[in-house]
């Protein structure tokens, strides 16, 4: 090998390494991750609640459970319950791999059975349930587990007298469990009647995204519904939408700020809010007195606002 092919070689080597892109895995074990101005630390995204920093970005990023009842109830301050598990694959389903193969690999990377957590915690000294999805579980999408689980914390919530909250986000139906899937529509809505026929508040936090059937079925029953900003809330995709319509599609088209101006959404409020806002709304609803000062009683705008949407 003479020098002039050595020196090709390493350019081309040189060349595969700077193109190379990482894979999902290094990514995710990587203490980077990516928003409007390119590379941020987790760790710095972590301490803003998961939220860019950047005035003009203010994304608010996906999150597990747990860290999302963090959030809401104060660190480890909530209990989690176990929820029924259903048979893992009712109709041997495959496609590119079996069904059970990605059952495996969501409970690997994620460590939960299903992508519906409940819990229970307090706000303003008032327990709640509460229900939140991983979209890193399969996107969050439902089957049998997820219906069972979500069965399980309105039960629990008759039972003992709570509120019931669910922190909805997903892409909608699983299509491996087919009919047994979309049942699970029917079912949580059955079940959300029962919280409401025992004078319960059922509350939904909307985080991105919230799509198909998880839109059409329990994300839109709510007494009140909750979207944090610049959550995708649809059924259909934007694109079958225009395709349908043969129309240009609004700005905005699908996020919450646009869909609460149409009349789904209730109220945006950014993650640091949340839990605050929704105690207000819970003392409310349960009649019970806000935990908010008396200065604040009579010059929020946002505690107006908020009784206001709850009559």
């Amino acid at each position: 090998m003479n020098w002039i092919t050595k020196i090709i070689k390493a350019g081309e080597k040189i060349k595969t390494a700077i193109h190379k892109r990482a894979t999902k895995e290094e990514v995710a074990n990587s203490d980077w991750t990516s928003c409007c101005k390119g590379p941020i630390l987790k760790k710095d995204l972590e301490e803003n609640l998961w939220v860019c920093p950047e005035p003009g970005c203010k994304k608010h990023h996906r999150i597990s459970p747990k860290q999302r009842f963090d959030i809401l109830f104060g660190k480890n301050n909530y209990e989690i319950f176990k929820t029924p598990i259903p048979k893992d694959d009712p109709l041997g389903f495959v496609d590119s791999k079996p069904y059970k193969d990605r059952l495996k690999s969501a409970r690997k990377k994620t460590g939960l059975d299903c992508s519906m957590v409940v819990a229970e915690g307090s706000i303003n000294q008032i327990k709640i349930t509460a229900v939140a999805s991983d979209f890193d579980f399969m996107g969050a999408s439902i089957g049998a587990a997820e219906g069972e689980a979500f069965l399980y914390a309105a039960q629990r919530a008759v039972d003992n007298k709570q509120p019931l909250l669910m922190v909805a986000t997903g892409g909608g139906m699983k299509m491996q469990e087919s009919s047994i899937s979309l049942s699970q529509m029917t079912r949580t809505t059955l079940a959300i009647n029962e919280v409401k026929a025992a004078g319960l508040p059922y509350i939904v936090l909307m985080a991105d995204p919230v799509a198909g059937g998880i839109t059409a079925s329990y994300a839109m029953l709510g007494d009140i519904h909750i979207a944090e900003p610049g959550a995708l809330i649809a059924f259909a995709g934007a694109r079958v939408i225009q395709g349908t319509v043969k129309e240009e599609l609004p700005e905005g088209f699908q996020r919450s700020e646009y869909v609460q101006k149409t009349g789904f959404v209730d109220m945006i409020v950014e993650r640091k809010d949340l839990a605050e806002k929704i105690g207000i709304l819970i003392s409310i609803l349960l009649n019970k007195k806000p935990v908010i000062s008396t200065e604040e009683n009579e010059t929020s705008e946002d505690s107006q606002s908020l009784t206001k949407a709850a009559s």
